[in-house]
């Protein structure tokens, strides 16, 4: 949780303050503003995913910290649907391909907590949900 937090804060800060950096991260040329088209809303667009991305990171980072399990549960379904409209996207060619990698990076990211969230409820004692809290 904590490293796909610090990742999705570090790019989203990285698309807000050099969205370009961040097209090219992705394998994409950019295309200098001086050559958009008139009514070209691709960099509001890209500032308000960099936007969402530094906020889920942030998100994520915070339930890290506090141990959130709940939260992390919660993720592996949402990812794999991340996963599935981004890969549809390329497929019906909405989006380029370097979008495949995003939708992988979330697949992979759900499968991976999904599988440490599995391990955890079945290793002896359980994982930290399943254990009494002791009274004061």
């Amino acid at each position: 949780m904590a490293v796909f937090g610090l990742l999705a804060a570090s790019l989203g800060t990285v698309g807000l303050a050099a969205p370009d950096a961040l097209v090219a991260v992705m394998g994409l040329a950019p295309i200098p503003g001086a050559r958009r088209a008139a009514g070209d809303h691709t960099t509001m667009f890209l500032t308000a995913s960099s936007m969402a991305a530094l906020n889920m990171g942030v998100y994520y980072l915070l339930a890290a910290l506090a141990d959130w399990r709940p939260f992390f549960r919660w993720t592996v379904p949402f990812r794999l649907l991340t996963c599935a409209v981004f890969t549809s996207a390329v497929l019906v060619g909405r989006a380029p391909e370097a979008l495949l990698g995003v939708g992988a990076w979330e697949g992979l990211g759900a499968v991976v907590t999904g599988l440490a969230l599995r391990h955890e409820r079945r290793r002896p004692g359980g994982g930290p949900l399943d254990r009494a809290v002791p009274a004061s």
